[in-house]
């Protein structure tokens, strides 16, 4: 069984969250967890789902209310989205860097080009210090 393997009744659902099915129901309608449906309508409620609901009894412990207890779930599944993408990036670049050895990067130069390098070399870095005066009010 897997975090989000939908196996628990409304009633077991709740004790494990240590709430009253009814406040269940209502997060249901409010849309803060949705737990998955059988065909026959009754729903089931994965560990992921008792989770979030403890998640979400701590937060209003705290004083979040409902709209701000909406917020902050969405966010975190936002962030386990990127996470997610970041780890799926991360190993098509593994995969590029091992079925490609030796292959060109590119870096941008100071005017916005691209420069081509080779793998392993850097770009020579300026050393020029810039001075930024901003104009003086009649100026423009």
């Amino acid at each position: 069984m897997d975090r989000a393997s939908p196996v628990f009744v409304i009633s077991v659902a709740a004790e494990l969250a240590g709430m009253h099915p009814q406040t269940l129901r209502q997060y249901d309608r409010l849309g803060l967890v949705s737990p998955r449906r059988t065909a026959g309508r009754s729903r089931r409620y994965s560990m992921r789902d008792v989770e979030q609901l403890r998640e979400i009894a701590q937060l209003s412990a705290d004083g979040v209310g409902l709209e701000g207890i909406r917020r902050v779930l969405g966010l975190e599944d936002r962030v386990s989205e990127l996470e997610a993408r970041v780890r799926e990036l991360e190993s098509a670049l593994a995969d590029e860097m091992l079925n490609r050895p030796g292959r060109r990067v590119f870096a941008a130069g100071t005017e916005g080009e691209v420069i081509t390098l080779r793998a392993g070399t850097r770009t020579r870095r300026e050393t020029a210090v810039v001075v930024w005066r901003p104009l003086e009010r009649g100026d423009d």
